[in-house]
């Protein structure tokens, strides 16, 4: 499928950087090899960062991981692949594993130098030898390293990787971070000097593609890239790390986070949990969160209540149904079916709903648009006489219900705090006049008055000095 034409694919990022990794801009190195020989560890104590999942169970990293790494004054890209292995693809179930390999591929084919990783512990195996023999034909440079080497500086292990005909092997423990300062060195001396690029003019904006298992969210990224950026299979839960994506869009740099599928409480298990608080952190961090919904089963408890997380934790909300080719006519042009979605999301109100189909592109144009109408909407500020103003008018039109001492709430001042989330802290004569139910309605007003249609607000109170 073509990307739309306003979207035009830069990079990837990591969620702590100040901006993402450009493939091209920066030389790139892989870390590659069979599964479980800690790449993801390594990746981790180079990046300085926890992205990768790290477990004993092999076959975790599932997709591209990308991150930075500064060292020597130079900065390099780093990205944590998919163990390499055979793999059989006859049979619906195994489209995973083919896809998970192709994704390994891509990194491949994208880096500058190739890092091998072997487990000195264990030995050169069989699916070793099948690694080293795809790397045979890769035109890049490719470095030996020997992990889980630690109390072995000069083993017999170490030795019988020589026969492997790819040069002096490199010691490291990932884990403890020994050698890893050598490794790094040889890496410098092999990459290409390429001028970092400029961070992207004007603040990035950052959505976080959320939702439950298996309801399109990878499919999603991809079409709007027009490639396969994420890892996309019928099996559920195939996204584990969080996927980042750089875009440069006509209305500014955006970074796509895809996540991980997010379960009922309970069913979390095991290293879905760590996904699970993965994703949760991206939408934290996140100004925009993407609520993707299967549009045959549109009603589901859970799809509101991840949307109501991403609610709580500050984010704008938008809700796009995908698989609505899937729906016949009727069902797409039932007014009573939009009408019962507006209200299962009544606690967030304004949030805009798309119609969408990943697998033909329909409605996609309109996502990048929106999600940048909510993020401009989330950073908006209030000039204070205009907002005291708007106040004055909403509690003369309405004014607040009298406590059961019998005193009303006066206002004396109100102003926006410096906050992510837009925050409007009120000064009255008693907070604990201001009841719920008309705390709703100054939001409900602020929001039609100031736009802030699908994004959270909070009011604050304040005891304001000398007041009765």
């Amino acid at each position: 499928m073509t990307p739309p034409s306003r979207v035009r694919r830069r990079g990837h990022a990591g969620p702590d950087q100040t901006f993402p990794i450009t493939p091209g801009a920066l030389p790139l190195v892989a870390l590659v090899g069979r599964p479980n020989v800690g790449k993801s560890t390594l990746f981790n104590r180079l990046t300085g960062q926890r992205r990768a999942i790290v477990s004993p169970q092999p076959g975790l990293t599932r997709d591209r991981i990308y991150g930075r790494v500064e060292w020597g004054g130079r900065t390099f890209g780093l990205v944590d692949t998919a163990g390499l292995d055979r793999v059989v693809r006859d049979g619906p179930e195994l489209d995973l594993p083919a896809n998970t390999q192709a994704q390994a591929q891509a990194a491949i084919e994208q880096a500058d130098v190739i890092c091998l990783l072997i487990d000195q512990r264990e030995g050169i195996t069989a699916a070793d030898l099948d690694v080293v023999d795809q790397l045979r034909r890769a035109p890049q440079p490719v470095l030996l390293v020997a992990n889980k080497s630690e109390g072995r500086p000069d083993s017999l292990e170490l030795n019988d990787l020589y026969r492997l005909g790819l040069g002096d092997p490199v010691p490291v423990s990932a884990i403890s971070g020994v050698g890893t300062g050598d490794l790094l060195d040889l890496l410098l001396d092999r990459l290409p000097l390429v001028a970092e690029e400029e961070a992207p003019q004007g603040e990035m904006v950052r959505c976080a593609i959320v939702g439950r298992p298996n309801v399109g969210k990878s499919s999603i990224l991809n079409s709007l890239l027009g490639q396969d950026r994420s890892l996309v299979s019928a099996v559920s839960g195939t996204t584990r790390d969080p996927v980042d994506t750089w875009l440069e869009t006509e209305e500014g740099p955006l970074l796509l986070v895809d996540t991980a599928g997010i379960r009922r409480p309970g069913v979390t298990k095991d290293v879905e949990f760590y996904s699970l608080v993965r994703a949760l952190r991206a939408v934290e961090r996140a100004d925009v969160a993407m609520v993707v919904v299967d549009a045959q089963k549109p009603f589901l408890a859970q799809d509101r209540h991840i949307a109501g997380q991403a609610r709580e934790a500050g984010a704008a909300t938008l809700v796009v149904l995908n698989k609505w080719d899937l729906l016949d006519h009727d069902e797409r042009s039932d007014r009573a079916l939009l009408r019962e979605l507006r209200a299962a999301y009544d606690f967030a109100p304004g949030t805009p709903f798309l119609y969408v189909s990943a697998l033909t592109g329909r409605g996609l144009q309109r996502v990048v648009p929106a999600i940048f109408s909510l993020a401009r909407a989330r950073a908006a500020r209030i000039p204070t006489p205009e907002l005291n103003g708007a106040f004055g008018a909403m509690m003369e039109r309405r004014p607040p219900p009298s406590g059961k001492s019998g005193r009303r709430l006066r206002l004396y001042y109100a102003t926006q705090a410096r906050s992510q989330v837009p925050t409007f802290v009120l000064f009255v004569n008693d907070p604990e006049l201001l009841h719920f139910s008309y705390s709703r309605y100054l939001e409900n007003q602020l929001r039609q008055r100031f736009g802030f249609a699908g994004v959270p607000i909070r009011l604050l109170t304040r005891k304001s000095t000398g007041s009765g």
